[in-house]
């Protein structure tokens, strides 16, 4: 009998041990390493995002950045007429302070998780629109080769699934601590 009770205490403990593991094929992890790793990961995001936002939005009151941006939306049906009524200049310092903003939005969530979350929707549908380029610019990509091959300014657009991923991860992480409150 003591046999079968160390066999059951063994079962119960195993089954205990197997529910504070993570187990994907070849690698097994306890919970909160895994725990940890993806709250490292969410904080490198939202920082990365968040400081990108900031830097490039200042960016927006450069010159040379009204230079850069020009064929992006003068060719876009969203922002032709935007560049018709503002003037490039107003415009690019209209989108880098709506960047700035956003960008102070999403690192805002240990204090307001809420309007983190509005910083990171805003920012999702900012880099929709900016994914839309790829469709409205010229030159995204290169010509006289049978597979689309993206230009310089092609990837500089494709980048922004990455953004616009990161946007949605934060906005999804700030709700839950709103939530939380």
């Amino acid at each position: 009998k003591a046999t079968n009770s160390k066999a059951t205490n063994s079962k119960a403990t195993n089954r205990k041990r197997r529910a504070t593991m993570m187990t994907t094929p070849n690698v097994t992890m306890p919970r909160d390493t895994a725990q940890a790793l993806q709250t490292v990961g969410i904080l490198t995001l939202r920082g990365a995002l968040a400081g990108s936002l900031l830097w490039i939005g200042a960016l927006k009151f450069e010159d040379y950045e009204v230079d850069n941006i020009r064929p992006l939306v003068s060719a876009s049906p969203l922002f032709s007429g935007l560049v018709k009524k503002l003037g490039e200049q107003k415009l690019a310092r209209l989108i880098g302070a709506t960047e700035i903003v956003m960008g102070a939005l999403i690192a805002a969530k240990p204090l307001a998780p809420r309007l983190s979350a509005i910083g990171s929707f805003g920012a999702t549908g900012m880099f929709a629109t900016t994914l839309s380029f790829l469709l409205t610019t010229p030159g995204v990509s290169e010509p006289d080769h049978s597979a689309p091959k993206l230009s310089m300014v092609g990837q500089f657009l494709a980048k922004d699934t990455v953004f616009l991923g990161a946007a949605i991860l934060t906005a999804a992480d700030a709700l839950q601590a709103a939530s939380r409150r």
